[in-house]
């Protein structure tokens, strides 16, 4: 593996090691006569790992992860490859990922089955606040017992992060950690002997051991010390060392920086702050040795920080007993803690004493349970830190009142995404459950979320009727309902209502956290009905429901102008207006940042906002300026997937594809379900020149969405640089159509047409895109495109240069869209970048 200078951006090291994708296994194909592969998983420098079916043991889902081709004939690829074999092979624990089976394709390439783990990832699930005490001390005591088995059987795992741990909820309710990835572990006394020199750092920088940055000797207390800013990050939501170079992590690491009491979260005892330090410790003698005692010690410092609700029931004196002290029957332990009114945990631990139970000491229990029944919630709450909002049905089945039922949700989502230490699912996600009839457990299980919030809305005449249930996921239960039969202006009193009661059930805020729920909120009920119209119009993404939304925002803020979401919501409007409508960036883009430095004057600490301005800069071309506010948009919401997505493309349009794909897989994991994130994933693949992903992305997508036409557009370009014509131009067509003939994906259509050498179609193509440019439904860069694929570059400059003269902020696109790949080589193309204050 090559050195990493000190100034490359962190990465994962397997990733720097041989970045060489290969030709992957086609999905639907079947390994060894046994193992259908169905999508892939994910892929590092050496493998790609897929999820596949295990047809001699009824369909059991398992993932196989294969040897790149090219690191087949590289000896120090395959020989950590096998040692990753054997470290699974030696160690045999429910924590850690088990091996199936073995194998080698045709052509050469190893690969190894090992047990699918059908959860999320601990990445996903630590907030800006970090987690749960309580969660995270079980946790980390699972990790603990898992890496302390590998220890024992002589496996160094070297690349311990919050994305190499798994997530599972059993069938029983309990969630298992999982380790997973074992792609750089040392393995003591290996079979497999390596007759090259190994590399002497091996992991992810940002969690190594200072002893394994620079390259020395690791031991157990390598992982722990890994293990340690784990459990930094979960109890306090960041990092304790968060350099953005390898060169400042080097420094560090040589000035011998250490982390702080004060650094860490200020409610954790004293005792617990120690032991998460004593992990940090720059000498690993000066660590624990055992990663298993370094969990236990470490998870019952957490809990001892929880109260213990039913011990502060029993008065203490005369009785001279407390909770701790009571033999409680097992049958009724299980029915108090089941019931919400307290955990098993607060009541079973203590009971091992005596079989005999008082009848007056119970009646105690339960009439103290039940009088604080609410309350036992909010502290049940501990547990329950996420969210999935669903949107609201419209049972009044009137399209024009649509606009309610999905606000309502939509804005909830938005308010209750300004707690930290609660993870609530992205919109894009929660709303591909719309329409559908969902069970909450399957929700829960599916979004790994502990709670699901559904509504039904009906408005007859001036009325409107809400039914909100709040329901555990876990158990299927139901934690709150509420029906609300109020006047539609009395919508936005509702909203707050329903956000109010929800987290009073889920979590115990402070005063300033119940401020935050309402503070984006505009006091104004026929402002925020405005709003919501706005929103519902701008989610649909054509020309003509964006100019309607820009309506319905500027008459929000017409009636309220201190309205903060709706100068963001107008700015939001104006900057897609190029792209999706034709309009002129230097008539649209002034607009939105007019809205948007409005918003920001009104709240600078809204992250939406600082990520509208970073798009905003991108499409005027100033490169600095975005990647300032797309920092700074993810640093007051690192859990924003918008954010993610934005920055993405600005990385994109730098040609830093690598980092493009890591932000946008980071979107996607804060929103699975986002078709045009899924699309924009499928589109650096292609830009990667893995065309077989890409293909197989976009397959993804049109199954989420037949009609989405982003996901077709992208198939076809993918089927183009294959050389699949015929198949291109259906998948294009399917594009135009869906979209209504818009000017992007005509250009795209009459791209195929030209490369297809089907030059009527493609002239016919651009005599259309002619019409809409002089009625600015189209942009310069759609007829340029079209130019491209007929081979006429003078005709394609001339148009650029049309959008250059009127500050196109979707010229930015000649640097990575494919259509525009057979004019790079020209001087032309070099000085236009140049101008646009871009290296070639």
């Amino acid at each position: 593996m090559d050195q990493i200078g000190g100034n490359d951006t962190i990465k994962d090291a397997e990733s720097l090691a041989l970045e060489s994708p290969g030709e992957a296994p086609s999905i639907g194909k079947l390994l060894d006569g046994r193992y259908l592969i169905v999508r892939e998983l994910g892929r590092g420098g050496f493998g790609s790992v897929y999820l596949a079916s295990d047809e001699k043991m009824m369909s059991k889902r398992v993932v196989v992860k294969v040897l790149h081709d090219k690191e087949v004939t590289n000896e120090w690829s395959i020989i950590k490859f096998r040692q990753e074999t054997e470290a699974l092979t030696r160690v045999d624990h429910p924590g850690i990922v088990g091996i199936l089976d073995t194998g080698e394709l045709p052509a050469g390439n190893p690969y190894i089955v090992m047990r699918y783990v059908d959860g999320v990832t601990l990445r996903s699930c630590i907030t800006a606040e970090g987690m749960g005490l309580e969660r995270a001390a079980r946790l980390i005591k699972q990790i603990g017992s898992a890496l302390a088995a590998a220890h024992e059987k002589g496996v160094l795992h070297r690349d311990l992060k919050p994305e190499n741990i798994m997530l599972q909820t059993l069938s029983g309710g309990e969630e298992q950690a999982t380790i997973i990835d074992f792609g750089v572990a040392k393995v003591k006394n290996s079979v497999v002997a390596l007759s090259t020199v190994e590399p002497s750092a091996a992991g992810t920088y940002c969690y190594m051991s200072p002893e394994q940055f620079r390259g020395e000797r690791v031991t157990a207390a390598s992982d722990i010390y890994s293990m340690g800013i784990i459990a930094y990050e979960m109890t306090t939501g960041r990092r304790p060392f968060n350099p953005e170079t390898v060169g400042q992590l080097a420094e560090m690491q040589r000035e011998g920086v250490k982390v702080k009491p004060k650094d860490l979260r200020p409610a954790l005892p004293e005792d617990t702050q120690n032991l998460i330090l004593k992990a940090l410790s720059f000498d690993p003698a000066d660590r624990f040795q055992d990663a298993r005692n370094f969990a236990d010690v470490l998870s019952e410092s957490l809990i001892g920080d929880r109260e213990v609700q039913v011990r502060s029931l029993y008065p203490q004196g005369s009785t001279e007993r407390s909770a701790r002290d009571l033999a409680i029957d097992p049958a009724n332990i299980e029915r108090i803690s089941s019931s919400g009114m307290a955990t098993r945990d607060q009541v079973a631990p203590q009971v091992r004493n005596s079989r005999r139970l008082a009848f007056g000491a119970l009646a105690l229990v339960l009439l103290a349970a039940i009088s604080i029944g609410i309350y036992s919630l909010t502290t049940r709450g501990k547990a329950i830190d996420s969210i999935a909002v669903l949107p609201f049905a419209n049972v009044g089945g009137n399209a024009d009142e649509e606009y309610l039922s999905d606000g309502i949700s939509e804005t909830l989502i938005n308010s209750l995404s300004q707690l930290k230490q609660l993870r609530v699912v992205a919109r894009a996600t929660a709303f591909r459950y719309k329409g559908k009839e969902v069970d909450p457990k399957q929700v829960g299980h599916d979004l790994n979320v502990r709670a699901v919030l559904m509504g039904r809305v009906r408005q007859i005449g001036d009325r409107l009727n809400i039914q909100v249930d709040l329901v555990d996921a876990t158990t299927g239960a139901q934690l709150w309902g509420e029906e609300y039969d109020r006047r539609v202006s009395d919508v936005l009193a509702v909203k707050q209502d329903i956000a109010r009661e929800v987290t009073e059930r889920l979590l115990r805020l402070s005063g300033e956290e119940q401020k935050q729920l309402v503070k984006r909120d505009t006091t104004n009920a026929e402002a925020y009905q405005f709003y919501l119209k706005g929103r519902y119009y701008w989610n649909k993404r054509t020309a003509e429901n964006l100019r309607k939304a820009v309506q319905q925002f500027q008459q929000a803020i017409d009636k309220d102008p201190t309205y903060t979401l709706a100068y963001v919501g107008l700015a939001d409007c104006y900057v897609v207006m190029e792209e999706y409508a034709g309009s002129p960036a230097s008539e649209t883009l002034p607009q939105a940042r007019t809205a948007i430095e409005h918003a920001l004057q009104l709240d600078n600490s809204l992250a939406e906002a600082h990520a509208s301005l970073g798009k905003i800069n991108d499409s005027m071309w100033q490169w600095e300026e975005a990647e300032k506010e797309y920092r700074r948009a993810l640093e007051l919401n690192p859990n924003y997937p918008t954010a993610h997505h934005w920055y993405s493309i600005h990385l994109r349009i730098l040609k830093q594809f690598d980092n493009s794909m890591t932000e946008i897989k980071r979107a996607q994991e804060l929103d699975p379900l986002s078709l045009v994130i899924d699309s924009n994933v499928a589109m650096i693949y292609l830009l990667q020149g893995d065309v077989n992903s890409s293909i197989e992305q976009s397959k993804k997508v049109i199954e989420l969405n037949p009609n989405y036409t982003i996901g077709h557009s992208y198939l076809g370009l993918a089927y183009l640089k294959q050389q699949r014509h015929p198949e291109a131009i259906t998948e294009l067509q399917k594009a135009a159509d869906l979209s209504g003939r818009a000017g992007e994906d005509l250009a795209n259509l009459g791209l195929a047409y030209g490369i297809a050498d089907q030059r009527d179609q493609a002239l016919a193509i651009l005599r259309e895109l002619e019409g809409k440019y002089a009625g600015r439904e189209a942009i310069g860069l759609n007829l340029a495109q079209v130019y491209a694929g007929l081979g006429e570059k003078d005709q394609a400059f001339a148009w650029l240069e049309k959008d250059f003269q009127a500050r196109s902020g979707q010229l930015t696109t000649i640097r990575w869209y494919p259509p525009f790949e057979s004019l790079r080589s020209d001087t032309r193309y070099a000085d236009l970048l140049h101008r646009m204050g871009l290296k070639p």
